[in-house]
Order: structure tokens, then C-alpha cells, then sequence
């Protein structure tokens, strides 16, 4: 029976354990798992708005990118919440919007040893 609900052995002996001492309502979804979110759907609308405005308009002046770090830290002085950096993450797909890194360029760069090791046999 497990192969043919394609779970784990141990999950369909759980499952058949449940039902026999509690019925068919001991196997109805719980909902998603995990943490729940904790930020409410007002505070959600507002940090996408945040987002919108860009980084220079809440403090970072020095490039146009939001970064999982900045919007942790964003999320900490307006909604007084703290989140890990893969959390703002995983919040930021979920606006809708994705991470940037900065761009960070070596101060002197030899293009032509770039372009030597680009082209060198056995590199794809």
C-alpha cells in the first residue's frame, strides 16, 4: 500500500494507526507545516511597498539592490520583528521579488588573463 501512495512504509503504518483508533478525521490536513509567518497580511502589503520605493529610500545610497540582509534588516526597524537572512529570502519570492547581490569588481583586473583563461583547453 505505501508504493502505491508513494510515501515511506513507516509513514502508511502511521497513517493506518491513526485511522483505526480515530476515524477518517485523524487523517485530515492539518495544513501547511512549518513556522507560521510572522508577519501579518497588512504588514506584508507594506514591506512589498517598501520594497518598491528601493533601498535609497530607506538608508542604502550606495548601489539599487535589495539583498536578503538589507531586508531582514529592513523588516527589523519597520515592523520591530527579527528574521534570519534565508528567511527574508523565502519572503521575498513569496512577494514576488527576488535577492541581489552587489556586483563587486576586483580593483585591477588583467581583461587579458581573463580572456586567456576563457579560452584555454578543456574549459566549457
Amino acid at each position: 500500500m505505501a508504493r502505491r501512495l508513494r510515501v515511506s512504509r513507516k509513514s502508511a503504518y502511521q497513517w493506518h494507526q491513526m485511522w483505526k483508533e480515530a476515524g477518517a478525521a485523524a487523517l485530515v490536513s492539518r495544513g501547511p507545516g512549518g513556522q507560521r509567518n510572522k508577519l501579518s497580511p497588512y504588514c506584508l502589503n507594506k514591506l512589498a511597498e517598501y520594497l518598491d520605493q528601493g533601498p535609497a529610500a530607506h538608508g542604502w545610497v550606495e548601489d539599487q539592490t535589495w539583498t536578503a540582509a538589507r531586508v531582514a534588516t529592513l523588516i527589523g526597524q519597520k515592523f520591530h520583528v527579527s528574521y534570519r537572512v534565508s528567511g527574508a529570502t523565502r519572503l521575498m519570492h513569496r512577494l514576488g521579488f527576488s535577492p541581489q547581490m552587489p556586483v563587486r569588481r576586483v580593483a585591477e583586473r588583467d581583461e587579458q588573463a581573463v580572456e586567456r583563461g576563457r579560452r584555454r583547453p578543456g574549459r566549457r
